[in-house]
């Protein structure tokens, strides 16, 4: 994940959901990344996964996606 999401008090939250969800949080992107999760402000990540062709979500659908996810 890269840049600031609000509707999350901290980025423990986030990760914690990721984890939930069977997925892996990292600090950064590499070749085993398979989605960014980009706030705002977001920075240098978003064109490094966009080369990379990772699919980057915004906040409203990473949201809605782990709510599908988790809620079955």
């Amino acid at each position: 994940m890269t840049g600031a999401l609000a509707a999350y008090d901290t980025r423990d939250k986030v990760r914690e959901l990721i984890e939930r969800a069977g997925g892996k949080s990292a600090s950064g992107i590499s070749g085993r990344t398979t989605l960014l999760v980009a706030g705002a402000k977001a920075g240098g990540k978003v064109a490094k996964a966009e080369e990379a062709g990772i699919e980057i979500l915004g906040e409203e659908a990473f949201a809605d996606r782990i709510a599908a996810f988790l809620g079955r």
